[in-house]
């Protein structure tokens, strides 16, 4: 992508029709002139704070994620976005009285798939063995279709594999029940996605202390860290704006900053420069990189070549099978995408 995209344009009233006012969590001062300049993303790292969970950092060999022998079959193919419950399920399944409500899947209704048993249905991954380590920074590259983001769902206690082995941080996480899947979620993993998933009626800030409305940690805290996160990611002075008020880079940039709230061990990325220009995706993988720096795993999903090599390792998935992992090599000329036909 060389042009600019529309997303990168402030949407304005585009998607005010739908805003509601939120509840009083930012307490920051509205009016803020939408020409306000914003300041450029910090080039610090992002380290991760010494908290209770993480007092004892991964060694540099440590496996935070094991997959052996998983398969994953549907009798009925959903996008994943479109599987009821996934957004609302990121955080946890009890917020505290005043978190925002959480947008609805498109249809509420849809019933979830169903997994085939035996050989039925279709098999979406096949025969999945990935081990990845503290510290990594792993691009899952594929075409649409290919299962990258069904992997990606896994990976993230979104969805669970029909068959095999899962282990998280070292914990076979095979037999969670949901409140499990969703206190382990929560305090481990972040998620950013192409979509954004901001909360429209949300401030910038109210947006990155959602994750942490789900835990016992003090307001005040959350808050602070939130203020934080927004200025190493360059929107200092766009705290007290909301999600139609900012470009798409800048979205996006929210949804880093909020899958970092947590100090989680690994941030899952499912297509994040897929609505962006080149110029904005650029810069958001260099954001990515100095997430890696501080010690943040790693794993993001796309179709890019360009987007792929900015990693540290590439895994190729064709029809649902990893058919190549390896270093990645120098990041190729604009405009050629070998995964494309």
């Amino acid at each position: 992508m060389s042009g600019p995209n529309a997303s990168e344009r402030p949407a304005g009233e585009a998607t005010s029709a739908s805003a509601k006012p939120g509840p009083a969590l930012a307490g920051g001062q509205a009016g803020v002139p939408a020409n306000a300049p914003v300041s450029a993303p910090s080039d610090a790292s992002f380290h991760r704070p010494a908290t209770a969970a993480t007092s004892n950092p991964p060694t540099a060999t440590e496996a935070v994620i094991e997959l052996a022998d998983v398969r994953k079959v549907y009798r009925q193919i959903l996008a994943p976005a479109a599987r009821p419950g996934g957004f609302a399920r990121l955080f946890g399944r009890k917020p505290r009285a005043n978190a925002p409500s959480l947008p609805q899947s498109p249809d509420p209704n849809t019933p979830p798939p169903l997994e085939a048993p035996g050989g039925g249905g279709v098999e979406v991954l096949t025969g999945i063995d990935l081990t990845i380590r503290a510290g990594e920074f792993v691009a899952l590259q594929g075409t649409s279709g290919s299962g990258k983001s069904t992997l990606l769902h896994l990976l993230g206690l979104l969805d669970t594999p029909t068959s095999g082995t899962y282990r998280l941080l070292g914990r076979d996480v095979s037999g969670l029940s949901d409140e499990e899947a969703s206190a382990l979620r929560g305090s481990a993993l972040g998620f950013v996605f192409q979509s954004f998933y901001l909360v429209p009626y949300a401030t910038a800030l109210e947006n990155v202390m959602l994750p942490g409305l789900y835990t016992d940690r003090p307001e005040a805290e959350l808050r602070q860290r939130a203020r934080a996160l927004l200025a190493q990611v360059g929107l200092a002075d766009r705290m007290d704006f909301k999600p139609a008020n900012l470009s798409g880079g800048q979205q996006q940039r929210v949804a880093m900053a909020r899958a970092l709230l947590n100090a989680p061990r690994v941030i899952l990325a499912d297509e994040p420069t897929g609505q962006l220009d080149s110029a904005t995706s650029a810069e958001i993988m260099r954001l990515f990189a100095s997430v890696n720096a501080g010690g943040t795993t790693i794993v993001l999903v796309t179709h890019d070549e360009q987007v792929a090599a900015r990693a540290q390792r590439i895994i190729r998935i064709v029809d649902g099978r990893i058919v190549d992992d390896a270093a990645a090599g120098p990041t190729p000329a604009p405009g050629r995408d070998k995964t494309k036909p």
